[in-house]
């Protein structure tokens, strides 16, 4: 067997800056990870969290927890503008929380309102993932009503087109999460944030 192909790939980092992450992570830290569906915002915050020692908090959770609906009910009903509406609300409220580790939905970058929040009160990393792989993480979900089309390879494309100039314009961090494991890209992340000062072990 070729001893290099056993190997797991080196994750790719962007580092923007950490203007937000200068302060080794304590109860007070606040670490908010962005990126479209399927891109692993959920597994790898639950991972980073336990690592830091901080709470994890799911944002389409919270907002699925007070409507009393999951989230495509909720498209449903009050449409995506509704939606975003509660999004809103939900990131201005938990972006002022503690100890935290926040994932947001993917759409969350859409209102600027969120972007300023997520960017001005924490450090943002951006777990990128690409098309194909979101298909193939989302295939089976029936709980994401933006990929009800005739084409859902199609619309992934179109909305990372539209989000990731939004993406990374609000990112601290910006981590390659496609084809790596969790374990690879939470080690990733840790390196990072110790390299800047934003963790000490």
């Amino acid at each position: 067997m070729n001893e290099e192909a056993g190997r797991e790939r080196p994750v790719s980092v962007i580092l923007r800056s950490f203007v937000n992450g200068a302060a080794a992570m304590s109860a007070s830290a606040r670490i908010f990870l962005i990126g479209p569906m399927g891109s692993g915002k959920t597994t790898i915050g639950q991972k980073l969290a336990a690592e830091l020692k901080l709470e994890f908090v799911d944002a389409d959770r919270v907002i699925e927890e007070r409507c009393g609906a999951d989230v495509a009910w909720i498209f449903d009903k009050e449409g995506e503008e509704g939606f975003r509406e509660r999004e809103e609300r939900v990131i201005g409220e938990l972006t002022q929380r503690d100890g935290i580790v926040l994932a947001t939905g993917g759409g969350a970058v859409l209102r600027a309102a969120n972007r300023r929040a997520l960017a001005g009160r924490g450090t943002v990393i951006y777990l990128h993932a690409s098309a194909e792989q979101q298909l193939e993480r989302t295939r089976q979900d029936r709980n994401r009503p933006l990929l009800r089309t005739p084409n859902p390879a199609k619309t992934l494309r179109d909305l990372m087109t539209t989000r990731a100039p939004l993406y990374r314009q609000t990112a601290d961090l910006t981590i390659d999460a496609t084809n790596h494991p969790a374990h690879s890209i939470v080690k990733a992340i840790l390196q990072e944030l110790e390299l800047r000062g934003a963790i000490r072990t």
